[in-house]
């Protein structure tokens, strides 16, 4: 039996050190609240890092139909008032809206971007205006050549007011902000803010001519859905003032289909995109109305970003090897500094007693 227990006692791995060597000194003190502080910081850099999230990419095949895409738009357009905008949509289907209004909400703003009510709409009422001249004028009431001209160059008294207010405004510096939502078929398309809206004749009465109009912008945000953490759309921030150019700027935007799967499994269906950027000066021969075009395709594959998080069994490992590893060094240069201090201690005697 005794001898069992010896044999058993040979695999302990704490040897007891004998009285004698157990010595407190201060150079130990030093190196153990050093050794302290090591391990304490480096146990809170390893507890931040195992509370961390990180996200994981995964690409896979675009399944989705029939859902629409969200366009979310801010923009300025400190050159233009509210109402010769418009904002016009085209896809591949077919579908072409002009002048949308639903969820899109136009400001007028001041030279310094204050805001300072909201717009009225010019084409509505030139439309009303046109409707009404030409319920009046029939067969029974013919008119030469020069008549029918006149009466097509000239407005009722409400719009020509209208237009002498967008005149005024321009010189004033007046501009306008839209904001809003666009809900457009998941197809290539795209959409434009321009004065495309407006009646040719009414373009000419306020402008002049197509070298007149300004597009110069701001993008305050343009998403192509919900932001998720981390997102960085393109456009954000972007500025483009023009001072003696005129022309139409084309955006080529290629978005991505994204998932955004939170830790608690909740996941947000969203989009990300790039973007290239070209402008196209007007040539004066030209009779195109410059304008801003986004122009959008959209990737046959989704990615998805998933939030994880590191086990615990990790974090107990690399805890285990930080504070494990810091002792040991710890231990290696406490015993360095005794054998050093004891061997000067010794030859200073060695030298006193000779």
């Amino acid at each position: 039996m005794g001898f069992k227990m010896q044999y058993l006692r040979n695999f302990d791995a704490f040897p007891r050190a004998e009285d004698h060597l157990l010595q407190k000194t201060s150079s130990g003190a030093v190196v153990s609240i050093i050794g302290l502080s090591i391990m304490a910081t480096l146990f809170i850099h390893e507890l931040k890092y195992y509370l961390t999230t990180y996200t994981v990419h995964q690409m896979s095949v675009d399944l989705k139909r029939g859902e629409t895409l969200p366009i979310h738009i801010n923009m300025t357009f400190p050159a233009l008032p509210c109402e010769v905008l418009s904002v016009d949509a085209i896809d591949l289907s077919g579908k072409h809206e002009v002048d949308l209004d639903t969820n899109i909400w136009k400001l007028h703003v001041d030279s310094e971007g204050r805001i300072l009510g909201t717009s009225e709409y010019l084409t509505d009422l030139v439309e009303k205006e046109h409707s009404t001249q030409e319920h009046v004028g029939g067969k029974d009431h013919p008119e030469d050549s020069s008549q029918k001209k006149h009466e097509h160059l000239s407005f009722g008294s409400d719009a020509q007011k209208m237009i002498n207010n967008m005149k005024q405004a321009m010189e004033k510096g007046q501009g306008c902000r839209i904001f809003g939502v666009l809900d457009v078929q998941r197809v290539a398309g795209n959409f434009h803010l321009s004065v495309h809206g407006l009646n040719i004749l009414v373009a000419q009465q306020i402008f002049g001519g197509p070298g007149k109009v300004n597009v110069s912008h701001v993008i305050h945000d343009l998403s192509f859905g919900p932001k998720y953490p981390g997102i960085q759309n393109p456009l954000d921030g972007t500025t483009r003032i023009l001072h003696s150019a005129i022309g139409t700027f084309k955006y080529y935007i290629k978005v991505v289909p994204t998932e955004y799967r939170y830790l608690n499994k909740d996941i947000l269906p969203t989009n990300q995109f790039s973007v290239a950027e070209y402008f196209v000066p007007l040539k004066d021969a030209e009779r195109s109305w410059p304008a801003v075009y986004f122009l959008y395709d959209l990737s046959p594959i989704t990615v998805t970003i998933k939030e994880e998080r590191r086990s615990f069994l990790h974090f107990i490992t690399r805890l285990c090897a930080v504070l494990g590893g810091t002792f040991a060094l710890t231990g290696m240069l406490d015993r360095w500094m005794f054998r050093l201090l004891e061997s000067f201690s010794k030859s200073k005697t060695r030298s006193a007693l000779r």
